[in-house]
């Protein structure tokens, strides 16, 4: 198998670029080229700058978010330009011709044609779009008052999070924040109460970890918000703290932790080709890898993969032409045949195998075939047949179901999300269990997040619409709950807004269904602003009730804030979801405005003094509502998101790629004439001229799913109209703004934008 260009290690950041020799004839400056990869285009960028002894070098892949690679040698002699990077096998050799470097580039017996040609290398986007900090700051001076909470009360992550028990329960791991906002991982001893910090956040944010086995951890970082997650591991004392996936411009995947082999797991990359995912088994002490099967047909590549507890594959799902889903199984480990051929709308997924079984082919599996809702079924995957149904909600699919490693894989509950999180118990011992949970914490929403293996320490995180999050540890062995942590005291639960569930019939006769979290001015009869907040996807995202900082952000200074799950939604069933199809931008946002209607009608808001904001396919849903009803927004804050649909199509990132026919079903195909025409014009770049509300831009510069293009040019085109539109951008930031300082910013602007456009 050959190694692509990608596969780059970042040690090669932790040393200097070495420099040799140069020819007189400044070569120093950006060079820009691309070359073709599994039929590809991937720009690259080598940044050559002169040193005092000669030349150094660094390479960017900005389409996978590898940017700032050190090269380790350098040289420019007879108008010959070399550039190595030994660790990889990497050279580029090419001859400088007037404006241009004509060359090729080789790796592990690899060549590929690269021209360079001279360029200047920017931040991401139009850097003269972004206002400037002094009119950002002159925003958020429109809202002062004397509020008893303040942005940072809602935004500023816990002092301690992410609480979780070691597998044997000896130790305790979690995040803590130090006086920068920087949010280390800690382990505590407890039979000594020892505090080791184990893992150091630095520049890039701990997006996420978690315990391999009783001595290491797992964590994921990436660079600058990219989503190129890296996978790392270090012991439990600190030491050891290796880099397991050094490759710039790959995408990491946690597919399994193996618990019966506790130096290994599984993950997936995409190494070989960055559209698709190949699995491998990975050493968690050393980073050796095996590649566990090949995902070498770009044109119908494997989307997903079936491991079982012990590291074996047992089947893997195949997209074909796009839209239809081949489900492989394998009976004898080796020869995968198609069980189930499926349209990508069809939901047939293997939830766990039923390890309690004689029989190795049952599996609890989450099926709509049969129904529009999803639900459980146990199932006999050689003979492709269904062996019982377990469970089904006539109102909403069913979500989950958790199983007992512990006693012998007993069947313990299934979930489901109506208008609150649902858990129906089914073993006898977890009935107990789910009964004292229940008895000693009502009306609130618990979830198990961690769990010994012996089942003798719980970790249990409570929710409500007014309590930010506690965790509890519950000692099986002594039946006792003790409080570990609450993330929020400050928040106190009685000054906390309710978050009601509601539901109307849209115009066309759909239930509809959403919440409405009212500040205490509409509780006592008043007709308050409010901020409609449709969300992301958007087909298959779903609000959900719990606590919401924004929702109780904005209630805390007098708005309401209505949340609609619109068709497309997620949880409501198949017919639901697939009626919201080719309706982004028409009915979808027809569901939003009945639902703003509707809460008008209940007498709990001003008609008058309604802002909408949403990121991603929220921010889209801001700007086509302002080009859609102009008149029936006072404001609009967009958040990363689409407003062009043309260009989003264009600019998304290259493991979205093999699923554009579906996209295509899902929001519109250009290729369609009379499709072509429905982009235009719900496209908001193209209704420019409708709107006539203010808007307030904001954009992540490294995102990789709503590229930065998408605001700059809906604010370029505004401002060209004399239209004054606040921009923030973070230059450090991705799909959403993940550091703490860049979230206070955010939302001290929005409060300051809402202030100034909303009669309040």
């Amino acid at each position: 198998m050959k190694t692509t260009i990608f596969k780059l290690s970042s040690a090669l950041f932790l040393f200097l670029s070495m420099i040799t020799q140069t020819d007189a004839q400044d070569i120093s400056g950006a060079w820009k080229g691309n070359i073709m990869l599994q039929k590809t285009e991937i720009p690259l960028l080598f940044n050559i700058k002169k040193e005092d002894n000669g030349l150094s070098c660094t390479m960017d892949s900005p389409v996978q978010g590898a940017m700032g690679i050190p090269m380790d040698e350098v040289t420019f002699v007879d108008q010959v330009l070399t550039i190595k990077l030994k660790q990889v096998n990497l050279k580029y050799v090419g001859t400088l011709k007037g404006k241009t470097i004509e060359g090729t580039l080789y790796q592990a017996g690899d060549e590929k044609a690269l021209v360079l040609t001279k360029t200047i290398k920017t931040l991401p986007g139009d850097t003269s779009l972004p206002s400037s900090e002094a009119d950002l700051a002159k925003l958020k001076d429109n809202s002062k008052g004397n509020f008893k909470y303040a942005v940072k009360d809602y935004f500023a992550k816990p002092k301690a999070s992410s609480f979780a028990f070691s597998p044997n329960g000896a130790y305790l791991a979690y995040k803590e924040k130090d006086d920068d906002t920087k949010n280390h991982v800690y382990v505590k001893n407890l039979e000594n109460d020892k505090v080791t910090q184990v893992i150091k956040e630095e520049d890039e944010l701990i997006r996420g970890f978690g315990w391999a086995n009783d001595n290491r951890l797992v964590y994921i970082m990436d660079k600058g918000g990219n989503e190129n997650y890296h996978l790392f591991a270090v012991n439990l004392d600190g030491t050891n703290d290796v880099e397991l996936t050094p490759f710039d411009g790959v995408k990491v995947n946690i597919i399994n932790g193996l618990k019966e082999d506790k130096e290994h797991m599984i993950i997936s990359m995409n190494q070989n080709n960055p559209q698709i995912f190949e699995p491998y088994k990975i050493n968690i002490v050393t980073g050796e890898l095996v590649q566990l099967y090949k995902n070498d047909d770009a044109a119908n590549p494997i989307d997903g993969y079936e491991f079982d507890k012990d590291g074996n594959l047992r089947g893997f799902t195949r997209l074909r032409d796009g839209v239809n889903v081949d489900m492989y199984y394998t009976t004898d480990g080796e020869n995968y045949e198609i069980i189930k051929q499926l349209n990508w709308k069809d939901s047939f997924s293997i939830a766990s195998f039923n390890y309690a079984s004689d029989n190795p082919h049952d599996a609890y599996v989450i099926s709509n075939l049969e129904s529009d809702k999803s639900e459980i079924y146990l199932y006999d995957l050689k003979e492709d047949k269904v062996i019982k149904k377990l469970f089904s909600n006539k109102d909403f699919d069913v979500s989950g179901l958790r199983l007992s490693r512990k006693r012998g894989y007993e069947l313990d509950y299934y979930a489901f999300e109506g208008e609150k999180q649902e858990i129906i118990p089914i073993s006898h011992y977890y009935k107990k269990l789910h009964k004292k949970i229940t008895k000693k914490f009502p009306d609130y929403n618990y979830s198990i997040s961690g769990v010994t293996d012996e089942e003798d320490k719980y970790l249990i995180f409570l929710q409500s619409d007014k309590l930010y999050g506690t965790y509890y540890a519950y000692d099986a062995n002594k039946d006792e709950f003790k409080l570990l942590y609450n993330l929020m005291p400050n928040l106190k639960e009685e000054d906390m807004a309710e978050m009601r569930p509601i539901s109307f019939k849209s115009r066309d006769g759909l239930d509809i269904h959403g919440y409405i979290t009212l500040p205490q001015a509409a509780i006592d009869g008043k007709q308050v602003p409010v901020i409609v907040n449709p969300h992301g996807g958007p087909q298959g995202v779903r609000d959900s009730w719990g606590f919401n900082p924004e929702a109780q952000l904005f209630a805390s200074r007098g708005y309401a804030t209505l949340q609609v799950n619109f068709r497309i939604s997620g949880g409501y069933g198949k017919t639901f979801l697939e009626s919201g199809f080719k309706q982004i931008g028409r009915k979808a946002m027809d569901d939003v405005e009945d639902g703003l209607q509707y809460v008008i009608d209940k007498g709990w808001v001003d008609k008058d003094n309604a802002a909408i904001y949403g990121g991603s396919h929220g921010g889209y849903a801001v700007l086509r509502g302002l080009t859609k009803t102009p008149d029936l927004y006072a404001c609009g804050v967009d958040y990363v998101g689409v407003s062009n649909l043309f260009t989003f199509m264009q600019t998304i990132p290259a493991y979205w790629k093999p699923y554009l026919k579906i996209l295509k079903e899902i929001w519109y195909d250009e290729d369609v004439a009379t499709e072509r025409k429905i982009m235009e014009e719900v496209s908001p770049a193209y209704q420019i001229d409708k709107i006539k509300k203010p808007l307030f831009v904001v954009q992540g510069a490294n995102d990789p799913r709503v590229n930065i293009d998408e605001s700059d040019q809906i604010v370029k085109a505004l401002r060209a109209k004399g239209v004054d539109v606040p921009y923030m951008v973070k230059y450090d930031e991705g799909h959403g703004f993940h550091k703490e300082v860049n979230r206070l910013d955010l939302y001290e602007a929005m409060l300051g934008f809402y202030a100034k456009h909303l009669n309040n």
